[in-house]
């Protein structure tokens, strides 16, 4: 019978796997400092563009967009860059510390923003003020489309893989909407829910704008 040949730990093209795993580590460790760098450059470029935003003045529509510890990447700034050209008065920011204000084209420095560290204390301030909450659920009886938006309405996002951060059942004035989709997908990505909620709002209200902001 012929020998079991031992097993060969030096498969990689003649490297030691110990070499390997010694020359990865070092490629890891040079990646995650540019990623730290990366970051560093992105809270940076966040402060920088902030500084600017107590110039910022309410867009000429009353909706808020209300956004619930989303990823700190892209999306963010992309809807930013939505609600700029789509007039929101505001957005508001739940445990967010900073974000990638790249993709926003310099949409940070125009729209009022508002930090707060959860959900509860959001909702109690855009209560007081008179703002109605809607939600996107897949499962809402009734469609955007469908639905009359009030003038004060306050739309709320999740993050993109986990939702809210909150129960939505513990604030029963959250009003449940969904996106029509005929796809079998049946999922979007937030940034392009965003500009849809907020584009189908200025579609209810935009005949009500004051002839100077048309």
């Amino acid at each position: 019978m012929a020998d079991i040949p031992k097993k060969d730990e030096t498969r990689y093209s003649g490297l030691d796997i110990n070499q390997i795993i010694f020359t990865n580590r070092i490629a890891m460790t040079s990646l995650s400092r540019l990623r730290q760098k990366k970051i560093e450059q992105t809270i940076l470029n966040f402060k920088k563009q902030l500084r600017q935003n107590y110039r910022a003045t309410p867009g000429p529509f009353s909706y808020i967009i209300i956004l619930d510890n989303l990823k700190l990447d892209f999306n963010i700034g992309k809807i930013y860059r939505s609600a700029d050209a789509l007039g929101a008065r505001e957005i508001h920011l739940i445990g967010t510390p900073y974000f990638d204000p790249s993709p926003a084209k310099g949409a940070l420095k125009w729209i009022p923003t508002h930090f707060h560290d959860d959900f509860a204390s959001c909702h109690r301030r855009l209560t007081e003020q008179g703002y109605i909450f809607h939600i996107m659920s897949p499962e809402a009886a009734i469609s955007l489309q469908e639905s009359v938006l009030p003038q004060k309405t306050a739309f709320a996002f999740g993050h993109e893989e986990f939702g809210f951060s909150f129960n939505p059942d513990d604030f029963p004035d959250l009003l449940q909407v969904k996106i029509t989709q005929y796809g079998k997908v049946q999922s979007l990505n937030v940034s392009v829910a965003a500009s849809m909620a907020m584009y189908e709002y200025t579609r209810q209200h935009g005949n009500f704008l004051p002839a100077s902001t048309k």
